[in-house]
């Protein structure tokens, strides 16, 4: 009787985890012969995502050549509240990934969007899910006013040295 549960328990199991195989990645089929999705994925399932942007309302942030000292300010005092917790100001990561060099690698308004609208950002930015795959755990949602992002990535650029 017990080796009929266990056969019926790995076969509920298997079941479940079988998806829809017109969602499989492993087709027989060649790459080719996929269609126009194959060769844009990211048009095609979600056109109003612009990869160079991120997801959100920030679409051109202003930035002086020069560090506003005031907004810096008050962006490490956010930093100190809502930041410090989870990353260093060095590269090295602690439950996120450390701040060094962050505004090199990314936009101010890939920075802006991702702070303020993370879940979306974590849900359909590459370079956010390739982030996640790393530190393994989602960015919670800090609540940050528009303001208060932008005070955060000038702070941001002051630890990246910009005077």
């Amino acid at each position: 009787m017990k080796k009929w549960a266990i056969i019926l328990i790995i076969g509920a199991f298997v079941a479940s985890c079988g998806g829809d195989k017109s969602s499989d990645n492993q087709s027989s089929e060649p790459a080719a012969a996929s269609g126009p999705s194959a060769t844009e994925p990211a048009k095609s399932e979600n056109p109003s995502y612009d990869p160079t942007r991120g997801s959100g309302k920030f679409t051109k942030v202003d930035v002086s050549p020069t560090l506003d000292k005031a907004m810096a300010d008050n962006g490490e005092k956010v930093y100190s509240v809502k930041c410090s917790g989870c990353h260093k100001l060095t590269d090295e990561r602690l439950v996120g990934p450390g701040w060094a060099g962050v505004t090199g690698r990314n936009t101010a308004e890939w920075i802006m969007n991702f702070s303020t609208n993370t879940a979306e950002m974590l849900d359909k930015d590459p370079k956010a899910q390739a982030q996640l795959e790393i530190c393994l755990v989602r960015m919670p949602n800090q609540n940050l006013s528009d303001d208060e992002a932008r005070h955060v990535y000038e702070f941001m650029r002051k630890n990246d040295g910009v005077k």
